[in-house]
């Protein structure tokens, strides 16, 4: 059963600070601390796919480095923060590896929702910058929400939910 990663970019520099919009100190952390949490998940991770924009690459770079995909990294044009869902949703239905998707909003939202049987414009996740969801397809080829992680849980090492 395939397991997708849906990961948001760290947080960005404004285009005023960086018109390529590269990682703030703050966002490369906060990709570095979730990127030491998974690996201690040994998450079996064939590739990391991201967009074209240099945030969402220095984000799946430092996954990469971390989580040691078989695969590698690649570039894909279909995860661009307006590109349409359906190019990747299509892909996904034929996926049967285990795959991280580095992207950007709305694009990660639309697709969650597509991926559930929703319509792209139904909010059913709150991504946050640098937070990995994580999906699974069931036996029926329905992808299902498996967990998430939000880097604001990884902080200090008391950070425990109650209950």
């Amino acid at each position: 059963m395939p397991h997708l990663y849906l990961v948001q970019h760290g947080e960005a520099k404004t285009e005023a600070e960086d018109p390529e919009r590269s990682l703030t100190d703050e966002g490369r952390q906060a990709v570095e601390r979730m990127a030491d949490f998974l690996s201690r998940l040994r998450l079996p991770l064939e590739r990391i796919e991201h967009s074209d924009k240099l945030r969402a690459r220095q984000t799946a770079e430092i996954l990469a480095a971390r989580l040691r995909p078989a695969e590698g990294l690649r570039e894909v044009a279909s995860l661009a923060p307006n590109a349409d869902v359906q190019t990747t949703r299509l892909r996904l239905e034929a996926e049967s590896k285990n795959i991280m998707l580095v992207g950007h909003l709305p694009h990660l939202g639309r697709l969650t929702a597509q991926l559930l049987g929703l319509t792209a414009d139904q909010d059913v996740v709150r991504f946050r910058m640098g937070g990995v969801l994580c999906m699974e397809r069931d036996t029926t080829g329905r992808w299902v929400i498996a967990w998430m992680v939000v880097p604001e849980l990884l902080r200090t090492p008391s950070s425990v939910i109650p209950g």
